[in-house]
C-alpha cells in the first residue's frame, strides 16, 4: 500500500526550496541588480516612487501595530508567568517585575521611535549603528541577528510551534519536519511580497490577541480564585539569592517575553508615511502588549496564587483545564499554534531585510541586496533567513543558542539607544519624534540594558560570553570582507 507522508523530508525540502527560487530567477527574467540604483537604506520621505531595485511602502498604520505586536508575543507569555514567580514570591513582586518590564520596554519604544521617524530606512537597527558609529557595528549587528539571535529564536520558536502542531493533531511524525515545513511555508508566502507576507502576519496577529483576551476573559469568569479552590497550600522556598539580584533574575524572562518590537524598523522602508506611522505603531504596540501581559499575569495569580502558579511550568494550560477540562487544554494549544506561527512570519516578513540593507551597503552578498521584479520582495534574502532558522531547527541547537540570545540582545538594545546621542548632537532642526524626559529616560533605558547583561554575565556567564565571543567573531569576517572586495578585480 502506498504510504503518504503529511510532511516532506529535509531532501524534499531543500529541493522544493531550490525549484522555488529557480523559479524565480527562470520565469521572470533575472533580478533587478542594484550597480546603478542608490542605496535602498537611505530611503527617506512620505512615499517615494517606486524605483527598480528598491522596495516599495506597502504597510500602512495598522498593518505596521501588528508588526510591532507580532514581533514580541510568542509563546512567552503563556509560560513565563510561572518562570517569573519562581524568583519572586508575592503578588506585588511579580506584578511589579512585568510593569517594570513594560515600563523600560516604553522608554525603548520612546528610542526607536524618534530613531524611525528621523531616519526610516529599510533594516532599522543595522542602519542606526552604520551612520551613527561605524559601519562595523552595522556588520557586526547584522551578523549576530543572522547566525544567533534572529535565526536561534525562530528555530526555537519553530520547534515549540511543531511540537503544540503534533499534540493538537496527533501526528506521529518527527517535530523537527512539521518545524521545517512550516519555515519553508513562510518563506514562500513572504517572496511572493511584502503586501502578501504583510497580510499573512497581521491575521495571525489578531488571531493571537483574539486568543490571549480569550484566555484572561474564559480565566477570570471560569476559574475560582485560589483561596477557594484545592492545592492552595503548594509551597516554595525561597531562592538563596539577594532580593535584588532574585528581582534582576526574574527581569531576564520577563524583558525577554517583552522583546522583539525594534524589529518592526527592519521593515521602515516599506511603512507607508514611516516619520508619523512608525512612532505611531511602536507606541500602539507596545501600550497593548502591556495590556495583554498584565492581564494574564493577574488571571494567572488570582486562579494558582504565587505558590501555585511558581509550582506549575504550563500555567496557561493548566487554567484552560482549570476551566474547560481537557476541551480548555486543547483551545489553548491551539492558540499556542497561532502565536508561534504567527512570531515565525513576523520574522519572515521582517529579518531578511537587514541582509537586504547590508547586501545594498556592499557588505554583505549582492544577490541578498536584488529584489525580484514581479513580487519587489527581497527573496534571496528571505530565503537565506529560512535555511538557516532551518538548519538550527534540525540540529538541535537552538535552545543552547537562546542562552546566548539575550545579552547580545541587550547590548545592542544599549547601543541603539546611544545613537540617539549621537544624532541630536549633529541635527541642525529638531524633527519628527522627541523622546519625552531625554536624555535621563534615554541613560535610564541603556542603564538598564547593560544591568540585564551583567546579571546575565554574573549568573550565567558561560553562556553570556559564548554570546560576546560570537558577536566579537563579526569584528575579524568584517576585515576579512573588506580585504577580499578591495583585492576583486573591478568589472
Amino acid at each position: 500500500m502506498l504510504k503518504v507522508e503529511m510532511f516532506p523530508s529535509p531532501r524534499v525540502l531543500l529541493a522544493m526550496a531550490a525549484g522555488f527560487l529557480v523559479h524565480f530567477y527562470g520565469t521572470s527574467g533575472e533580478f533587478v541588480t542594484n550597480k546603478s540604483q542608490p542605496s535602498a537604506t537611505c530611503l527617506s520621505g512620505n512615499n517615494p516612487p517606486p524605483a527598480a531595485g528598491l522596495l516599495v511602502r506597502r504597510i500602512g498604520l495598522f498593518d505596521a501595530t501588528m508588526v510591532v505586536i507580532g514581533g514580541i508575543v510568542g509563546a512567552g507569555i503563556f509560560m513565563n508567568p510561572a518562570v517569573v514567580a519562581k524568583q519572586l514570591h508575592s503578588p506585588a513582586l511579580i506584578l511589579g517585575a512585568w510593569v517594570f518590564g513594560g515600563i523600560i520596554s516604553l522608554l525603548g519604544a520612546f528610542i526607536y521611535a524618534e530613531l524611525s521617524s528621523v531616519r526610516p530606512h529599510v533594516g532599522g537597527q543595522y542602519a542606526y549603528f552604520r551612520e551613527a558609529f561605524h559601519p562595523i557595528v552595522g556588520f557586526v549587528y547584522g551578523w549576530c541577528l543572522l547566525l544567533v539571535s534572529q535565526s536561534g529564536g525562530m528555530a526555537a520558536v519553530a520547534v515549540t510551534f511543531a511540537q503544540y502542531y503534533c499534540q493538537l493533531t496527533g501526528f506521529a511524525g518527527p517535530p523537527w519536519r512539521v518545524a521545517l515545513t512550516a519555515l519553508a511555508v513562510l518563506t514562500i508566502v513572504n517572496c511572493l511580497g511584502v503586501r502578501t507576507g504583510t497580510t499573512v502576519q497581521t491575521v495571525l496577529t489578531v488571531l493571537k490577541v483574539v486568543t490571549i483576551v480569550a484566555l484572561v476573559t474564559i480565566g477570570w469568569i471560569l476559574v475560582k480564585p485560589y483561596g477557594e479552590s484545592a492545592g492552595e497550600g503548594i509551597a516554595v522556598s525561597p531562592g538563596d539569592l539577594g532580593p535584588f539580584r532574585q528581582f534582576g533574575s526574574a527581569m531576564v524572562p520577563v524583558l525577554f517575553a517583552y522583546g522583539g518590537w525594534q524589529t518592526a524598523c527592519f521593515v521602515g522602508g516599506e511603512v507607508y508615511n514611516p516619520q508619523r506611522n512608525l512612532p505611531r505603531a511602536l507606541l500602539w504596540g507596545i501600550f497593548g502588549v502591556i495590556i495583554l501581559y498584565l492581564s494574564v499575569s493577574v488571571v494567572c495569580l488570582r486562579a494558582f496564587g504565587p505558590a501555585g502558579l511558581a509550582a506549575t511550568s504550563t500555567p496557561a494550560s493548566d487554567l484552560m483545564r482549570k476551566a474547560l477540562g481537557e476541551t480548555g487544554g486543547r483551545l489553548i494549544a491551539a492558540g499556542i499554534v497561532i502565536s508561534t506561527f504567527g512570531f515565525l512570519a513576523q520574522g519572515m516578513l521582517t529579518a531578511p531585510r537587514v541582509y537586504f540593507a547590508m547586501a545594498r551597503d556592499g557588505m554583505f552578498f549582492n544577490v541578498f541586496g536584488q529584489v525580484h521584479p514581479t513580487t519587489g520582495a527581497p527573496v534571496a534574502a528571505i530565503a537565506l533567513q529560512g535555511l538557516v532558522a532551518m538548519i538550527i531547527a534540525v540540529s538541535g541547537r537552538y535552545d543552547q543558542i537562546l542562552n546566548y540570545v539575550v545579552s547580545v540582545d541587550f547590548i545592542f538594545y544599549g547601543l541603539t539607544a546611544c545613537c540617539v546621542f549621537l544624532f541630536r548632537s549633529g541635527e541642525v532642526a529638531p524633527s519628527g519624534f522627541r523622546i519625552p524626559g531625554h536624555p535621563w529616560t534615554t541613560l535610564f533605558f541603556v542603564l538598564s540594558c547593560w544591568a540585564v547583561v551583567a546579571n546575565l554575565l554574573f549568573g550565567h556567564g558561560q553562556d553570556s560570553l559564548i554570546g560576546l565571543g560570537i558577536l566579537l567573531a563579526g569584528v575579524p569576517v568584517y576585515f576579512l570582507r573588506k580585504a577580499l572586495s578591495r583585492s576583486a578585480p573591478s568589472k
